[in-house]
């Protein structure tokens, strides 16, 4: 399906591994231009180069950058003041016990997690309204609306990216401008794929090793497997289509099934 993305500019935070790079594979599959962003310029820029090989017809640009730091948010702005999709997917994240968590802890987590997306939103949203197009997607997690309690810090960013989304929302009313979070549910990501491979015996496959992981630890999963990042992307792809502009300040889940429903 073609998406009627074409020639459009993304800016991704984080893309260049995990779900942040699928993401910015599938909007070049589409023929999107890529702002691929990190804070390792050669990370970024090898990147750069796959997506350009991969997608000859497309011109992804080096958007290196610390986005916690504003002077490199705002040197960022500089260098590329115009973008047709703005994808926060940026993150921090790590199982810690909540008497462990202290003031700084909250502080980083609220700095990397939200306002470097805010901040983000604030400069590019007002521009896409004056185009009266863009997309503005936040990668939140299952986490955010069902905590597992083995991440407090990190489920009170995800949750306030949904309130912020919203917000941010009605300011896009009557317009071809929208703002939504993707809520993904446990997904394959590099270091996942490393974690679950050295937990189980070398002559297992990977397969059954992760069959294996998510019988014994999340057996509410409804696909008992992990995402593949690749899923995430193509469902982004769709939601910065000019075909998902019904979707405005909505929470879309692709949980595999996580979280109960409630009718």
């Amino acid at each position: 399906m073609d998406m009627g993305l074409r020639n459009k500019t993304a800016l991704v935070t984080g893309s260049t591994r995990g779900i942040g790079k699928a993401i910015a594979t599938e909007l070049a599959r589409e023929g999107v231009h890529v702002l691929v962003n990190g804070r390792n310029p050669e990370e970024v820029e090898r990147t750069v180069q796959e997506l350009k090989s991969e997608f000859p017809t497309t011109s992804p640009q080096n958007a290196t950058a610390d986005l916690v730091d504003r002077q490199q948010r705002e040197a960022l702005f500089e260098k590329y003041p115009h973008v047709d999709i703005l994808v926060n997917n940026m993150g921090i994240y790590e199982i810690m016990s909540y008497e462990d968590i202290d003031d700084e802890v909250w502080e980083k987590y609220f700095r990397t997690n939200v306002l470097a997306a805010n901040g983000l939103s604030r400069f590019y949203l007002p521009k896409m309204l004056d185009k009266n197009f863009g997309r503005i997607i936040f990668i939140a997690s299952e986490e955010a609306i069902m905590p597992s309690g083995q991440m407090p810090q990190y489920c009170m960013t995800k949750t306030m990216l949904l309130s912020l989304s919203k917000s941010l929302s009605k300011r896009t009313i009557g317009t071809e401008v929208t703002t939504n979070t993707i809520l993904p549910g446990p997904t394959l990501s590099e270091n996942v794929h490393q974690i679950i491979d050295s937990l189980f015996p070398d002559e297992m496959d990977f397969s059954e090793k992760e069959k294996s992981f998510m019988v014994a630890n999340l057996p509410q999963s409804e696909i008992q497997r992990f995402i593949k990042p690749f899923e995430v992307g193509r469902l982004t792809a769709f939601i910065c289509s000019p075909y998902a502009s019904a979707f405005k300040g909505s929470p879309i889940r692709m949980d595999g099934g996580m979280v109960p429903t409630i009718f």
